[in-house]
């Protein structure tokens, strides 16, 4: 074997060589872009913003695939988790959704039944009573006969809402007397039998039907003579 040909297999050897170095070289690249990618799953965003305390649907997301390593540990990778959930503050379009951002509606209790009445959206809401949320209910009452004082009156105590509607604008020259608001909005409540007998008995002939939001944790108990008020008791 001449000189020329040690060279020839020399360089052959030198370019195997390389070429393993090379091969070695991708490998450890996909390896570090596995290590730093991982597998994909699914993942939901949001197509439009959803206002809190709205009901949910499957509609309101759209799929992607997402390394699982990118995402938190509370990403919710499964669409089903959406159903009977409400939001629980302004969702905003673009947002991936997580568990955190939703909770599951509020339902009858044994024993309970759905009753809805207008408030008015002015003295009765305020924007911050939301399903889940408990209130008392007031309403005040003209005095039976000539002579007697009109009186306030807590209907129920600790109600609980299940859903809070739309401001909705009533229809003027309505009888009825809890229609003197201009707007209003239907509130759900989860009550037994006898407490929405008087819920209904005070949107029929109640002056005014208010709600008083009660703070969470509170004890809703109301003494019996704290139920009722009359100016007349303030002297």
């Amino acid at each position: 074997m001449n000189s020329r040909q040690r060279r020839g297999i020399i360089l052959l050897l030198l370019s195997v060589l390389c070429a393993f170095g090379a091969f070695a070289g991708v490998l450890s690249v996909i390896s570090d872009v596995n290590s730093k990618v991982g597998p994909e799953v699914a993942a939901y965003r949001l197509k439009n913003d959803v206002a809190p305390y709205k009901q949910l649907d499957a509609g309101q997301f759209e799929k992607i695939s997402m390394p699982k390593r990118w995402l938190s540990a509370n990403a919710v990778t499964d669409i089903a988790e959406v159903r009977g959930k409400i939001a629980v503050t302004q969702l905003q379009k673009g947002s991936l959704l997580q568990s955190d951002m939703i909770v599951k509606k509020p339902e009858l209790g044994s024993g309970e039944q759905e009753i809805a009445i207008m408030i008015d959206a002015a003295t009765g809401v305020a924007g911050k009573i939301n399903p889940g949320s408990r209130v008392n209910i007031y309403a005040t009452f003209e005095g039976e006969d000539e002579g007697q004082p009109n009186k306030s009156q807590v209907i129920v105590s600790g109600a609980r809402v299940l859903d809070v509607g739309k401001i909705t604008a009533l229809e003027p020259g309505s009888n009825d007397r809890s229609r003197r608001a201009k707007d209003a909005v239907p509130i759900t409540f989860a009550l037994n039998t006898l407490d929405a007998q008087r819920v209904a008995y005070a949107e029929s002939f109640a002056e005014h039907v208010r709600l008083a939001l009660v703070a969470d944790g509170s004890d809703t108990t109301i003494s019996p003579r704290d139920r009722e008020y009359t100016l007349d008791g303030d002297k």
